[in-house]
Order: structure tokens, then C-alpha cells, then sequence
């Protein structure tokens, strides 16, 4: 299992855009892959989840992988967050 903090770095935070990316990232690893905001544990693979945690710009989130294809998965998500999902 892996556990990292991330911050939201795009100012907007995790809308349908991001949160999309994220769910389409989730979607391609066997690993269960987790969001941790406000105490809150989500899947990651849940558009609705992710979309109603209200994560905002600026945010430090906990991201857990756990998994046969935990590292690889981790590190697309840690590219994601560092790119800002491509909105910077």
C-alpha cells in the first residue's frame, strides 16, 4: 500500500474536467485507488464521488494505492497533481 499527500495545484480544484481524468487514470489499474479530503475516503473511480467531495484549488489530499500495479498508478497520479491536470 501506498499513501502520498498531493496538492491541487490548479486554482479551480477538482471539477468535471479533472475529476475525469482522474476516474479514466483509476479506471486502467487493478489497484484500489483512494482520495482522502476532509476525512472523507473516496474511490477514485467515482465520478460522482470525487465531483461531490468539493476538493478546492490549494487543497493537500491523501492519495492511497493498493495494489498489484500500485506504483505505476501512483506515479501517473503524482504527474497529474504536479501538471495541475493540465490547467495551469
Amino acid at each position: 500500500m501506498l499513501k502520498e499527500q498531493m496538492v491541487v495545484k490548479n486554482s479551480t480544484g477538482l471539477h468535471a474536467r479533472p475529476v475525469t481524468s482522474l476516474v479514466k487514470l483509476a479506471g486502467r489499474y487493478k489497484s484500489t485507488i483512494e482520495l482522502v479530503y476532509n476525512d472523507k475516503t473516496i474511490k477514485m473511480k467515482s465520478m460522482m464521488a470525487l465531483l461531490g467531495a468539493g476538493v478546492k484549488g490549494g487543497s493537500t489530499v491523501e492519495i492511497i494505492c493498493d495494489g498489484e500495479d500500485e506504483q505505476a498508478a501512483m506515479a501517473e497520479i503524482r504527474e497529474l497533481f504536479a501538471t495541475g491536470f493540465g490547467e495551469e
